[in-house]
Parts: structure tokens; sequence; C-alpha cells
């Protein structure tokens, strides 16, 4: 399989036609580039990828805003750009991210036409209350509709989803994916919601009309659901924001954390150790075996998994093996007797 390799533009508020409640994508980027310097950037970026032999799949993409509500000339100027790279032969297609509602026949027709392959849904939610509250002017039908729509026509379909917004809980979040896994999506994101500076939300919050989710809960919620969505076979392809420097500086509350998928796997991780222990009698020394790539989560930041796990149990010596032959997302326990083995696809999971 090729390694993919995305080139992200960022269009601030382009094609919005409303204020979503927690949005300031100014906190993100700053302004929306000129499609000359659009083209520069794609230009350096391509100078920094490996070669082609290497065999990067090259995708510029478009994000930020609602493309498909923009100016139909505005969407020209952009895709003309990226589609010449196309045609020289130096990238492979297009990616859009837009909204559920702008989404029809004479639309796919256009983006087929510049090479777009991959279209990414801002859905945010499935519960229509969620998404009144958020302002988001949308139902969940209306995802629902360019999602069928767009993988009937052969297009790779991602969805995005926010958690924790305003009249957001954990069950409607599940079922959230309960939607989402029906659909069969190419891949998903989840964000949880933030408070940002000059966002309409963060007056909610200064008036204690909005609570937003603590780190610990997030990632109860997040871990949950990358447990569903796994079992469903559904790619996760990123979990939280990127970290920059325009985003902390506009950040006032919210459960941010610059690397928060890691904090999620190493709490199924620590699950998955912790039903290992419950299920055994260990007497003084336990030993953890797992792949390399899965260690840092086992252990968890600053070991805390490790310093937990033995305090739980009253385990003098846990270590922890790495081997190459382990398979990902499976954890062995070793102790004076016994081996026992356990995969997080098996971990117990209380629906709400």
């Amino acid at each position: 399989m090729k390694n993919k390799k995305i080139i992200p533009i960022f269009l601030p508020y382009g094609g919005c036609l409303n204020r979503c409640i927690f949005c300031n994508q100014r906190a993100i980027s700053k302004d929306i580039p000129s499609p000359l310097s659009v083209k520069k950037f794609i230009e350096s970026s391509l100078l920094t990828l490996s070669p082609i032999k290497n065999k990067t799949y090259r995708q510029v993409a478009f994000y930020g805003g609602s493309f498909t509500a923009m100016d139909k000339d505005e969407q020209i100027k952009y895709l003309q750009i990226a589609k010449e790279f196309i045609l020289k032969g130096e990238i492979e297609s297009i990616r859009i991210s837009t909204r559920p509602d702008f989404i029809d026949e004479e639309t796919i027709s256009f983006l087929r036409d510049f090479h777009v392959k991959t279209i990414e849904i801002g859905a945010q939610s499935f519960d229509d209350e969620v998404l009144q509250l958020s302002n988001r002017g949308h139902t969940k039908e209306d995802t629902i509709s360019s999602v069928k729509i767009l993988k009937t026509l052969g297009f790779e379909v991602g969805i995005q989803l926010m958690i924790g917004l305003p009249g957001d809980t954990l069950k409607k979040f599940l079922e959230t994916l309960d939607r989402v896994i029906d659909l069969k999506p190419d891949f998903i994101r989840i964000h949880p919601t933030l408070v940002l500076k000059d966002s309409p939300l963060e007056n909610l919050w200064k008036s204690n009309q909005y609570v937003p989710l603590s780190l610990k809960d997030a990632i109860n919620w997040l871990k949950k659901g990358i447990l569903k969505l796994e079992n469903a076979s559904i790619p996760i392809a990123r979990i939280g924001l990127q970290p920059t420097k325009e985003l902390e500086a506009h950040l006032l509350a919210g459960p941010y954390h610059p690397a928060i998928r890691q904090l999620v796997e190493s709490s199924i991780f620590f699950d998955m150790a912790f039903e290992l222990l419950k299920r055994n009698t260990i007497l003084s020394q336990a030993i953890f075996i797992c792949h390399p790539k899965e260690e840092s989560n086992l252990r968890g930041q600053r070991n805390e998994n490790i310093k937990k796990l033995k305090t739980e149990f009253s385990i003098k010596e846990l270590l922890i093996q790495v081997k190459e032959d382990i398979e990902r997302k499976s954890l062995i326990l070793k102790n004076e007797s016994e081996t026992f083995l356990i995969k997080r696809k098996n971990l117990p999971f209380e629906e709400i």
C-alpha cells in the first residue's frame, strides 16, 4: 500500500454560511490564502517529499470552511491550481472538506472534473438537538444523504465528528457512532470541543451556560469510541486538532492535550492490563509482553500505567518485554506458572 502524503491548504471560513458556536478558524490558520500563495506552498511542499518511486500517494487537501459552499469561481481558482500539479504527475488527487448539505449531483460532477477523490463531511454529530445548539444549520439526515450519494458514486468519504458540544452526552456520542458505522465511511476524525477565544462558545462558557468536557472524560469518551469503531473496522484518521501556536494562543478551556491520541491509547492498554491481572492470581512478579510499538502505550506517560497497576494489585515487580512477533493491539501476561493473552477488541464494553 502506498504511503499517503497530504499537502494541507486551509481556507478559514471559506463558504461558511453561518458561524458554528465552537468556531474560530483564525485559531488554526490566520488568513485565507490567495491562489498564487497556494501554488507556491504546493511547490515548496513537493520539494520535501520522497521521490515518486517510493510510492508516496500525494493529495492536495482544502480544509477549513465548507469548500462546496464557496462561490463556484473561487472553487475553480483553487482546484485549477491543484489540477496543474496532477496533470504534471506530481500529485495524484485532491481532497476537500465541506458541509453535508452542499452535496448534490451537479456539485459532484464538477468536483470529479477536477480530480477530487476524497471528500470529508463535517457532520460533527448525528443528534439534531446537538446540531441545532451548535448552530450547524444542517440535520443528521443531510449527512446520511450526502455520505450515501458520495459512496455510491465512488468517492473516498470521511466523516468529521466532535465530542462535548452543547447538549452532547456520552450516550448521544455512542449513538452517533452507530449511525457512522451504518454508513461505513472510509475513515473518521474526532475532535474534542474546545473553547476558543472569540468563538461564540466563549460567551456561553464565561456565563456558565456551557461546561466543556474534562480531559479525563474526553479520554473516556474517545476510548469507548475507538473500540466501537475498531470493532466495526472503521479507520480513525485523527483524534484532536493539530497542535499549533495559534491554537494554543486562542485556547481558553476544554480537553486539550497535544498528544491526546496517545493518552487514549494508553488508557486502553491500562484497561487491557487491568483485565489480565484481575482474572489471574499474581504472586510477586508479573511480565507483560507486547509489540515494540505498543510499549509506550502500555507504560503510559511517565510510566503511570505501571505505577497504578503495581499499586492496585500489590505487585512487587512488573516487567515489560517487547517482541516483534506479538500482534499489535494485543497484550500477553506471564506470571510464575501461566501465560494469558488479551486483544483490545475483546475488552468488555458497556453501552450507556
